[in-house]
C-alpha cells in the first residue's frame, strides 16, 4: 500500500519541495537512492589536492560580504602549523564556532600560502564523523541532513513490512542480503561492505525485474499470430542480383532472417544493428520489396528530415527498375502535397512511404500496411513507434541502428526483440585515416585541407557548440564558419548547419553541399546520422575530447563512404591522459564494435548510447555499462524463471505486477 508523505509528519512546505523531486509517497523516499558516498578519512596535505584534515580553531572567524556572496575566514592549528581556512557562502557557521573547538576541514590545499579553500567545514572532530555518509541529489531548500532524517523516518515506518521480491533460490545462489537489509544499508551504511552488499541486491533486483519484463513481452509476442506473407524468393533473388554490388555475408544472413520472419505466422519484431556504412539501408530495401511483392505497403521512419530524404533518394535508386511507387512524407511539404499523399496512401497507390513522425499522424491512413521500419530507433519514443505500427493490422516491425553495441549488451537491452548484427563492411570500403592533432588550431593541417579542396573534394568541420558559451569551453560553429568564409573568400564557399535552424534552412544548406555549391560545411553533430555526400571525404572535429568515442566514430563515418580515401582530424587540447588515450585509440581502430567494446570498459557517462535517448532503458541504481555483467546474468535467470520456475510464489507475484504496469503504462508494442 502507498502512503503519502504526510504520515511521516513532514511539514507542508518541505513536502512541496520533496514533490519537486517527484517524491510523493513514503516508498518514493526509500527508493531515492544516494548517488555517491563520502568517507571521512584523514588525508595527508598535498599541494593543490583535495584534503580532509582535523584542526583546532585558534581565532575568531571573520566574515566578509560582497553583494550576496560571503567569505568566512579563520585559522586552525594543524599539528603545530597554522593554516588559513577560507569558506564561501557559509557565514552562518560563525555563530556556532568558538576558539579551541575541533573542526574537520574538506578542501583544496595551497602549499605556498599555507591555506585551504574549503568546500566543507564540519563543526566536529574526525572521530565523531568518521564513517560513510550518503549524498543525495537534492534541490535548493533541502539539506542533506534533513533529507537523511526523512529517509530514516520512512525506513522506520516500513520496518518489518519490506519483503523480498527476488525468489529465494536466486538470493541463495548469489548470496544476496534480503531487501529490507539492502534498503537500510544503502541509506544507513556503517562500512564500505554495507554499501557493496546493498548495491549487489538492489542492482540485481532492478535488472532482474527489467529482464522479466522483456522476457514476458517476448513470450507473449511470439504467441501473437501475425500474417504469414507469401514471399516470392525468385523475384527477390533477381532484385538482389541486379544490385550494383554484392551483399556481404552478414547482409545476406540478416535478409534471410527477415524473410523467414515475414513468411512465418508470428509477428516480426527484429532489431538490426550495424556499423556506419555496413549496408543496413539495402537490407531495409530488400525487406520492403519482399513485403511489396506479398501485396502490402511498407513505411520507413527516420528521426530527421535530412535522414528521411537520404533514405528516400537511396530507395528511389534501388527501385529504379521496378514498379514500386515510393513517396516522401515530411512536415516540410505543403498542405496540398500532404493531402495528395494521404489520398494515395489510403487508396493503396503508394507502395512504400518514407518520412519522419509525420507518418503516424491521425490524418495518415494506410490501405494495407504490412511492414514498419524505424531507423536510429533509440531516437524515437515507444509511443511514436507504437502509433505507426497501429496504422495497420498485425504489422511486422523492423528497427535499425548504426550505433553498434556489443551483442551481449544488445540482447540484454533489447531482450524483447530478435537481434541481428551486420559486422562485415562492403568490399572496396577503405578505413578512414584518423589523426589526433594536439591543440585547437587548424594550422597544422591547413596545407592538407587546402590541397584536398584544390583537388575538388569537400570537407566537414564539426564543432561542439553552435555559438559562444560562457559556461562551456569549446569552439563554436558560428565563429568558425565566419573565420573560414573570410579565409577562403573568392576560392571556396563555406556553409553553416546546426540544430537550431529550422528544417527548411538545414535542407537548403545540405542540398547546396550535396550539389558541391558549398565546399566546406561547418556544423554541429546534426550531421552525425544519415548525411551521405560521396565527394566529401575529409572531416575536421574541433574539441574532439568533448564527444563520446562512439559519437566520434559515427561522425567520421560520414566520410570515406565511396571508394575514395576518407580523412578525419581530431583537434583537441586534451591534457588528461585518459582523454588522449581515447583519441589515440580511434587513430588505430576503425571497427564500430571494437570502439563500443572499448567504450564499455572506459566510457564516460552516456558515451555509448546517450543516457537521455528515449529508447534506451534507464535505471535508478544499476548502470548498463559498468554493471552489464549483472544485466547479462539476470537475462539468463529471467528466462529460466519464466520457463522453469513459474510456480514460484515470488515469480507469480512479479508477473502480476509486470502485467499491471504494462497495461497501465501502455508500455510496449503488442
Amino acid at each position: 500500500m502507498e502512503y503519502e508523505l504526510k504520515v511521516l509528519k513532514i511539514n507542508d512546505n518541505k513536502i512541496k519541495q520533496l514533490n519537486e523531486l517527484s517524491l510523493y509517497t513514503v516508498k518514493d523516499l526509500i527508493l531515492h537512492y544516494p548517488y555517491r558516498y563520502e568517507e571521512m578519512l584523514e588525508t595527508p596535505l598535498h599541494d593543490e589536492t583535495k584534503v580532509i584534515i582535523e584542526g583546532k580553531l585558534i581565532d575568531e572567524p571573520k566574515v566578509f560580504f560582497k553583494g550576496r556572496l560571503s567569505r568566512l575566514t579563520f585559522h586552525i592549528d594543524y599539528h603545530g602549523e597554522t593554516l588559513t581556512i577560507t569558506l564561501f557562502n557559509r557565514h552562518f557557521l560563525k555563530k556556532n564556532m568558538h576558539v579551541g573547538m575541533k573542526l574537520t576541514i574538506v578542501g583544496k590545499y595551497n602549499e605556498a600560502r599555507k591555506s585551504i579553500t574549503a568546500s566543507e567545514v564540519k563543526l566536529k572532530g574526525l572521530e565523531e564523523i568518521s564513517g560513510i555518509t550518503p549524498v543525495y541529489s537534492l534541490k535548493e531548500g533541502l539539506t542533506q541532513k534533513n533529507f537523511q532524517g526523512y529517509v530514516n523516518k520512512a525506513l522506520s515506518f516500513y520496518k518489518g513490512h519490506i519483503g523480498n521480491s527476488i525468489p529465494d533460490y536466486l538470493c541463495q545462489k548469489y548470496h544476496l542480503v534480503d531487501r529490507q537489509e539492502a534498503l537500510f544499508k544503502v541509506h544507513q551504511p556503517q562500512t564500505r561492505s554495507d554499501v557493496i552488499s546493498a548495491l549487489r541486491y538492489l542492482k540485481y533486483e532492478e535488472f532482474f525485474k527489467f529482464q522479466m519484463t522483456m522476457q514476458y513481452i517476448k513470450q507473449n509476442r511470439t504467441q501473437n499470430i501475425g500474417i504469414s506473407k507469401l514471399i516470392d524468393k525468385e523475384q527477390i533473388n533477381k532484385f538482389i542480383q541486379k544490385l550494383p554490388f554484392q551483399l556481404t555475408e552478414d547482409q545476406q544472413k540478416v535478409v534471410d532472417d527477415i524473410l523467414i520472419d515475414l513468411s512465418s505466422q508470428k509477428l516480426m519484431y527484429r532489431f538490426v544493428q550495424g556499423d556506419v556504412g555496413s549496408g543496413k539501408t539495402v537490407v531495409a530495401a530488400i525487406s520492403l520489396y519482399a513485403n511489396y511483392l506479398a501485396g502490402y505497403q511498407g513505411a520507413m521512419m527516420a528521426p530527421t528530415e535530412i535522414l528521411a530524404l537520404q533514405h528516400y533518394q537511396s530507395l528511389k535508386k534501388l527501385f529504379k527498375k521496378t514498379k514500386v511507387n515510393i513517396a516522401l512524407l515530411t512536415g516540410h511539404l505543403s498542405l496540398k502535397e500532404k493531402n495528395e499523399i494521404y489520398q494515395q496512401l489510403e487508396q493503396g497507390k503508394i507502395d512504400i512511404i518514407v518520412g519522419t513522425h509525420a507518418l503516424f499522424q491521425d490524418k495518415v491512413q494506410y490501405n494495407q500496411l504490412g511492414l514498419v521500419i524505424t531507423d536510429e530507433q533509440h531516437r524515437f519514443g515507444v509511443e511514436q513507434r507504437k502509433a505507426l505500427k497501429n496504422k495497420g493490422n498485425k504489422v511486422d516491425f523492423l528497427v535499425m541502428t548504426a550505433t553498434p553495441i556489443p551483442r551481449t549488451l544488445a540482447i540484454s537491452l533489447y531482450g524483447d526483440m530478435d537481434v541481428s548484427t551486420i559486422k562485415t563492411m562492403p568490399n572496396g570500403r577503405k578505413k578512414v585515416i584518423t589523426r589526433f592533432v594536439k591543440g585547437i588550431s587548424m594550422k597544422p593541417i591547413l596545407k592538407d585541407l587546402k590541397d584536398y579542396l584544390a583537388s575538388g573534394g569537400q570537407c566537414y568541420v564539426v564543432c561542439p557548440l553552435v555559438s559562444e558559451s560562457e559556461a562551456i569551453e569549446g569552439r563554436n560553429a558560428s565563429d568558425i564558419s565566419k573565420a573560414m568564409a573570410s579565409y577562403f573568400k573568392g576560392q571556396y564557399e563555406v556553409g553553416l548547419v546546426h540544430g537550431q535552424m529550422n528544417d527548411e534552412e538545414k535542407n537548403q544548406v545540405m542540398d547546396a553541399f550535396k550539389e558541391n555549391k558549398i565546399q566546406v560545411l561547418v556544423s554541429t553533430t546534426v550531421i552525425e546520422v544519415g548525411v551521405d555526400v560521396s565527394n566529401a571525404n575529409m572531416m575536421v572535429i574541433y574539441n574532439a575530447e568533448r564527444f563520446g568515442l562512439s559519437q566520434l566514430h559515427q561522425l567520421r563515418g560520414r566520410v570515406g563512404r565511396s571508394k575514395e580515401q576518407g580523412y578525419c582530424y581530431l583537434l583537441s587540447q586534451a591534457n588528461n591522459s585518459e582523454q588522449k588515450e581515447r583519441l589515440e585509440f580511434l587513430e588505430n581502430h576503425h571497427d564500430g564494435f571494437e570502439v563500443s567494446e572499448y567504450d564499455l570498459k572506459i566510457r564516460g557517462p552516456g558515451d555509448l548510447l546517450g543516457q537521455k535517448q528515449s529508447g534506451v532503458p534507464t535505471f535508478m541504481i544499476g548502470d548498463i555499462f559498468k554493471d552489464y555483467h549483472i544485466l547479462e546474468i539476470t537475462r539468463k535467470d529471467a528466462y529460466e524463471a519464466l520457463n522453469q520456475h513459474q510456480d514460484d510464489e515470488k515469480i507469480q507475484k512479479m508477473l502480476v505486477e509486470i502485467k499491471n504496469n504494462l497495461t497501465k503504462n501502455n508500455a510496449y508494442i503488442d
